[in-house]
Order: structure tokens, then C-alpha cells, then sequence
């Protein structure tokens, strides 16, 4: 009984009925293949003619769209801009409003916080003043306005500093350069909040992409008239580009042909199916000119490969819009062929659905596939039933496959051993070795590795690693367990034969022994003595150059206290007398400085410095010691970048970590000229935590790296001569670094900058025992 396909269409005609009728499609493709010129010179020769002014109306409406489109960008980036500094100018009015403090000590971190919250730019300038406008914080520094007031450098924005936000943002003059301006005063009107920024810098980007406009512009008016040159032109060349389109076209079907590769075009709404030559070619039907409909084509298609009817309808619901399918064909003469298809929806919007595709014999492939899964399977049952282990893996060092003496020798499971398992995962979850080792292979390097194995049952495996052509590695285990056990009766036997003669010579030998001990003492005592003698000599240059250290500030403290005793310039109330204090107090604290290093570093040497191991967060323990030495840097204009992962941690004495971040923190400003940059990075490598604190200052001379870091060692140059301190600094460092089990190590180039590297354990270690000065 004759089926109808889901359009309606009746589905009862064969092929071999189509072939004794004759159907073609030599017409409809002919009409198909009509050359498009010919149906463009056809055109009315009006029409033509009115092409040139048609692309002049265009050029001059897209011009005028794009002026009108470029200045509402403009006016929306004014707009943001303003936005943005309102908001800003605002936000840092309220946090000070909220935190009078924050005016003061928090000035620079309130701005840095508004500007990544503000997402602002370089040339943003953010300010924070004081009740007379003068400015008490400026973001960046390097503006120069620090201390200035702020009206006298802003023409025309009287209104920005009478009325504050009231005002809005304003345009205003800065050094004779264009700028936009925003102010916000705190509710006390004790201090204002500024955001300013140039308006070439606003504007900088809407002028690139007014040149850029313009440059396309030029370039599309002149490709349209060169496409019109061409148009023209292209008359002509038609007809000759038609026959090379027929000739392009025969050596495709003669391609499609020799390659078993057939097109076909599915018309949804009507359940047509046209066929390329090469369709037929391939499945041994005469080829017909007439469309196929979509009964005859699922005819063909074996029953149990899927439902053309079923495909279909979800094509027509939308649900895909491409197809990839392998499935079976039946063949003119009865044999089922293999056929991959693959399409595309020509346009998922449109009304009427018709699909464009690609069908490939793909037989040979999966005869060919089938052949190697039989081959598989023998090559692994042979694999599993033999009695070595066996393993194999690819280039990537990612497991292929192995056999279950693999897995008992090594103690893993199923699951262990799944195909793409990470050697390295692989070898932290085999049962550990008793012992191994490398054999030396005959074949050199090339030949592979053969190692002995002992596992941990007592059984011994020689192992051999070839390497494979595509790169990856195969090894084979054998059991040589009874060997290793005669081979050591064998060195049981020789051990004992040579028992004997080892005795006749140890008399002999004794006495060279002895004499070799004494030379050996002898060359010990005389390195030991001359240690000691260089470790009093460096105490002894310690001490006399502590001596001017420890003067100084006596001197002073002695002096001005007299002076103040004596009452020479009046009572003990006068300005004079407070200036003499506070010399006082800063000597009096260099000192302590002094001495504490001295003891800190006695009690190292001595080995009574305690250690409290604990848990540390390193964070905010840097971000603490960065706060204690930001005076000192911000004193001289010195940058700090500090880049540590907010959860980094490590088993660590926390006064013994804090000390060494200070210590190096305060040399690196010590020694780091006005306007300097000093990074403190961190990271974890190795199961260890290493802090790196890098600075631009005056470096140290190549031949004095070697002396820094040791206890009483003080190095002077050109550059850090003038700088006072004990020069235990390093070496306290150094020593609380090893310590806890680390180790402190020194870069550093005269003139260009100092890198000092902390390497501390970041688990529980063993403390280290320091070695003798």
C-alpha cells in the first residue's frame, strides 16, 4: 500500500519506476544555472543610469546620520564624565563627613578607594582640602598641587567652591588647559572634596572615532566608486565568467564523483529532495532530473539507523537547524552502504525551511573501525593474560591502558586506572617502594631506562621504559625475584671470601688511619682557629664603629639636658626647650634602636631566642608592617605596591616574621632616594612561602654582597654611607629566617636597586640549628 509523507505527497514511487519513466531535470537545471548577467543587462537601461546618483543619496544621508550619531556621543561623554565626577566628589565628602579622621591619616587611602571604586583613569585628579581649599591630599602625587590651595588654581569656578554640589560640575581653566571640575563639601564645610579631570582627556577618545569616522567614510565613497567603475565594467566579463562558472562546475560533479561525496537540498515545505549526479553515482541508481520525493528517499534508509519522518518534524518545530547523522543506505544492487550527512538550515528565519547538505560514504571507514575495535580486543586479552605488568602511556604522560598485573603490583583499583589518568596522580596513589634503582642501559640514552624494583611484599620487578614513535612510553615489568635471591647467596658467598683478606689489612691500615685522623685534626684545629680569629676581628670593627653610633646620641642627650638644666635660655616652658626634648627623645630612641639590635642579635647567637610557631595570615600581617613604615616613605614621596593573595598563609613565629618584614622594609626606604618605588610581593613555590621586597635606591657594590647578612658586618658606600643604623638589620633577618627553617638572599646592582628574597617553609618544620659564627 502506497504511504503519503507529511505534506501529503504520495510515497508509493520507486526508483526503479522513476528510471522506466524517465523523469529528468535537465530543464529545471538549466534554469537554475542561468548566468546572473544575463539577467542584469536585461535591466532597464534607466536604471542604470541612476545607479551613480542613488550612491551619492547614500554617501550624503550616511554622512549626515553619522555627524548627528558622533555629536549625541559626544554629548553622552560629557554627560558620564560629569556623572562620574559628581559622584565622586560626593562619595569622598561623605566618608570624611563620616570620619572626620579619614581628612587626616586616611587622605590617600580615601582616594586611592574612590578611585578603583570610580573606575577613573589616569588623569583623573582627586583631592581632599582643608576649610581654606588648601590641599591636604592629592591623587597622583605627581600633579605637584600637594600643599596648594586649590581656588587659587581653578579660574572660573567660583560658583564650584561658594555653593559645592550645588554648583554641579563646571568647566574650568588649569594652567591655561580646559578642565572639569566637581566639589563637594562636608557638612561642617571644614573640608572639601574635589574630583577634576581635562577635558582633552575626555574627549580624547570620541576624537579618535571622529578620525576614524572620516576615514572610513572616505574609504567607503571611494570603494562605491570603484565598485560603480567595476559594475560597469563587469558587463562585459560576464559571459566569459559564465563558462569558467560551467567548466568549475563539471569538475565539481567530477570531484564530488571520485571522492564518493554527493550534495543534496531538502525542500521542507514542499518534501522535495534534490540529488548531485554523484548521490546517484554513489548508490548505483540511474540518475533522474526530476526532484525526489520524501518517500522514495526513506525507502532507502534502513529502518533501524532513525526516522526521516521523526527528523523532520523537528525541523519543522525548530527544535535543530543543522543535521549530522551516519546511517544506512540500501545500495541499487541490495547491499546497505554507510553514508555520513551533515546540513544546514540556508536561514532559520525564514518562512519556507530548506536545508543544503553533504552526504559521504563513509563504508570503508567503518568496515575499517570495526576491524580495529576485533584487533583491540585481541591485542588487550593478550596484554592481560601474560605475566609481567604491563603499562602504557601517551605523550602527555596520561595512562592508554594496562593489565591487572599492573594494578596488584601496584595496589590500585578500577577506578584508579581509568584511561586519561595523570601519571603523576597515578604514581601518589601506587603503594611504595622498599627500594630502587637505575641499571645502566647498554643502548645509551635512546635504548629507554630499565630500573630494579623491590616492592614492599619483598618480591623484586625489573622494569624496562621504551619509548614510542608518537612520543609516549611503554613499560614492562618482570618478576626476578628468585634471581635477586641467588644473586645474593653468590654476594653472601664473595662477602665472605673476602672477610679474610679485609682482616689481614686492617692492621695495616689502622695505622695510615691514624695518621690521616691526626693531619685531618690538625688541618680542623687550624680552620677553627682562624675563624675565631676573623669572628673577634669582626666584633672588634663592630664595636669601634658602634662607637660613633652609640656617641652621637649620648653626646646629644647629655648636652641638652644640661642645657636645659642650667636654665640658660630661660624656664623650662620656652619653645627652645621643646626642641631640645624632642632631640632628646629621638636620640634616646635610636639608641634603644641600637642596643636591641645589638641584644637581639647576642641572644641569636647565643641561642636563647625563643620561637611561638603558629598560623599566620600573611596579609594582613604585611599590610600592618607597610602602615608602621609609611611615615618614613611617605616622607620621601616613596611609592609602596604591595601584591600578596589575601588568603596566603604559613607555620611561623609571628614577632620573628614581623621583625624581618620591618627590618627590609626600613632598609629598603633607608636606602631609596627621594621619590622612589618599593614592590613586597609573595607567593607560594616548592611547599614554601617566599616574600620578595624590591626597591630603586643606591644598590650595593657587587664585592660587598658577600659580607652583608653576616652578625658584626657593616658595609659602607658613596651611596648608604650617610645613613646611620647598627648594619644588624640584615643579619637578625637572616638568622630569624634560618632559624624557622628558611633562608634570606640578596640581588642587588650599585645604583639601579636591591631585590631581597625571605624563604620560609610554609608547613611545620623542624627548627634549624644554627650554624657556629
Amino acid at each position: 500500500m502506497a504511504k503519503a509523507d507529511a505534506w501529503g505527497a504520495p510515497e508509493g514511487t520507486a526508483f526503479e519506476r522513476r528510471k522506466a519513466r524517465g523523469d529528468g531535470l535537465a530543464g529545471n537545471t538549466r534554469l537554475i544555472a542561468e548566468p546572473a548577467y544575463r539577467r542584469l543587462l536585461a535591466a532597464e537601461p534607466l536604471l542604470r543610469r541612476s545607479i551613480p546618483a542613488l550612491i551619492i543619496i547614500f554617501l550624503i544621508v550616511i554622512a549626515a546620520l553619522r555627524v548627528l550619531s558622533l555629536m549625541n556621543e559626544r554629548d553622552e561623554v560629557e554627560r558620564d564624565v560629569k556623572a562620574v565626577l559628581g559622584l565622586a566628589a560626593g562619595q569622598m565628602a561623605n566618608a570624611i563627613s563620616a570620619d572626620p579622621n579619614a581628612a587626616a591619616s586616611g587622605a590617600i587611602d580615601l582616594l586611592e578607594s574612590t578611585s578603583r571604586q570610580g573606575a577613573m583613569g589616569r588623569s583623573h585628579v582627586l583631592v581632599i582640602t582643608d576649610s581654606a581649599f588648601k590641599i591636604i591630599a592629592v591623587s597622583p602625587l605627581s600633579t605637584g598641587w600637594q600643599g596648594r590651595s586649590l581656588d587659587s588654581l581653578v579660574l572660573d569656578g567660583q560658583p564650584l567652591f561658594m555653593f559645592g554640589d550645588r554648583a554641579g560640575v563646571m568647566g574650568v581653566s588649569i594652567g591655561g588647559q580646559d578642565w572639569y571640575a566637581a566639589v563637594s563639601l562636608t557638612r561642617d564645610r571644614k573640608n572639601a572634596a574635589a574630583v577634576l579631570v581635562p577635558q582633552e582627556a575626555v574627549f580624547d577618545s570620541w576624537r579618535k572615532t571622529v578620525s576614524l569616522n572620516v576615514t572610513l567614510f572616505v574609504l567607503t565613497a571611494g570603494v562605491l566608486i570603484i565598485i560603480l567603475y567595476a559594475y560597469f565594467g563587469q558587463a562585459s566579463r560576464a559571459q566569459t565568467a559564465d563558462r569558467i562558472y560551467l567548466e568549475a562546475h563539471q569538475r565539481i560533479d567530477m570531484a564530488l564523483v571520485r571522492g564518493r561525496c554527493g550534495l543534496w537540498d531538502w525542500d521542507m515545505v514542499r518534501g522535495k529532495m534534490y540529488w548531485s549526479r554523484s548521490m546517484y553515482d554513489m548508490l548505483g541508481y540511474e540518475p533522474c532530473n526530476s526532484m525526489l520525493s520524501f518517500g522514495e528517499v526513506d525507502d532507502i534508509i534502513h529502518p533501524e539507523d532513525g526516522d526521516l519522518f521523526e527528523l523532520a518534524n523537528k525541523i519543522v518545530e525548530r527544535e535543530i537547524d543543522h543535521i549530522d547523522q551516519v546511517f544506512r543506505m540500501r545500495h541499487a544492487d541490495g547491499q546497505w552502504v554507510w553514508m555520513r550527512a551533515r546540513a544546514q538550515v540556508i536561514d532559520p528565519e525564514a518562512p519556507e525551511i530548506q536545508l543544503i547538505g553533504i552526504a559521504v560514504d563513509v563504508t570503508e571507514q567503518r568496515h575499517l573501525a570495526l576491524r580495529s575495535e576485533a584487533a583491540d580486543l585481541r591485542l588487550r586479552t593478550a596484554i592481560e593474560n601474560i605475566n609481567e605488568s604491563f603499562v602504557l602511556w601517551d605523550a602527555a604522560q596520561r595512562l592508554i591502558m594496562c593489565n591487572s598485573k599492573f594494578q596488584k603490583d601496584n595496589g590500585l583499583s578500577d577506578r584508579d586506572v581509568m584511561p586519561g589518568a595523570a601519571r603523576a596522580v597515578l604514581e601518589e596513589r601506587m603503594l611504595a617502594f622498599a627500594s630502587e634503582r637505575r641499571l645502566a642501559n647498554t643502548n645509551g640514552p635512546q635504548g629507554g631506562a630499565t630500573f630494579e624494583r623491590q616492592l614492599s611484599d619483598g618480591r623484586w620487578l625489573q622494569v624496562n621504559e621504551l619509548r614510542t614513535r608518537d612520543g609516549g612510553t611503554v613499560s614492562v615489568g618482570s618478576d626476578i625475584t628468585q634471581i635477586k635471591l641467588h644473586q645474593e647467596k653468590l654476594v653472601d658467598s664473595e662477602r665472605r671470601l673476602m672477610a679474610t683478606i679485609h682482616d689481614l689489612s686492617l692492621a695495616r691500615r689502622a695505622e695510615e688511619e691514624r695518621a690521616s685522623e691526626l693531619v685531618e685534626l690538625n688541618r680542623k684545629y687550624m680552620k677553627e682557629t682562624e675563624r675565631a680569629e676573623a669572628a673577634n676581628r669582626a666584633k672588634s670593627e663592630f664595636l669601634a664603629n658602634m662607637s660613633h653610633e652609640l656617641r652621637t646620641p649620648l653626646n646629644a642627650i647629655i648636652g641638652f639636658s644640661e642645657l636645659m638644666e642650667q636654665g640658660l635660655f630661660g624656664p623650662l616652658g620656652s619653645p627652645r626647650y621643646e626642641e631640645y626634648a624632642n632631640d632628646i627623645n629621638g636620640s634616646g630612641k635610636y639608641l634603644l634602636g641600637v642596643i636591641n639590635d645589638i641584644l637581639d642579635m647576642s641572644k641569636i647567637e647565643a641561642g636563647q631566642f625563643s620561637m611561638d610557631r603558629e598560623e599566620i595570615d600573611l596579609c594582613p600581617l604585611i599590610r600592618e608592617t607597610v602602615r608602621v613604615i609609611s611615615l618614613q616613605a611617605a616622607e620621601k614621596s616613596i611609592t609602596v605596591e604591595t601584591r600578596i593573595a589575601d588568603t596566603m598563609t604559613l607555620f611561623a613565629d609571628r614577632r620573628a616574621i614581623k621583625q624581618i618584614a620591618i627590618n627590609l622594609l626600613s632598609n629598603a626606604v633607608k636606602f631609596t632616594g627621594q621619590g622612589g618605588h618599593i614592590s613586597v610581593r609573595a607567593r607560594n613555590t616548592s611547599g614554601a612561602l617566599v616574600l620578595t621586597i624590591e626597591d630603586n635606591g643606591c644598590g650595593i657594590p657587587k664585592e660587598a654582597l658577600s659580607k652583608l647578612g653576616r652578625p658584626f658586618e657593616q658595609v659602607q658606600n658613596q651611596f648608604s654611607k650617610n645613613h646611620a643604623g647598627s648594619g644588624l638589620g640584615l643579619a637578625i633577618s637572616r638568622s630569624l629566617a634560618e632559624l624557622q627553617g628558611g633562608a634570606l638572599k640578596i640581588r642587588s646592582i650599585e645604583g639601579v636597586g636591591t631585590i631581597v628574597s625571605v624563604r620560609i617553609p610554609v608547613k611545620k618544620a623542624a627548627p634549624a640549628v644554627k650554624a657556629a659564627a
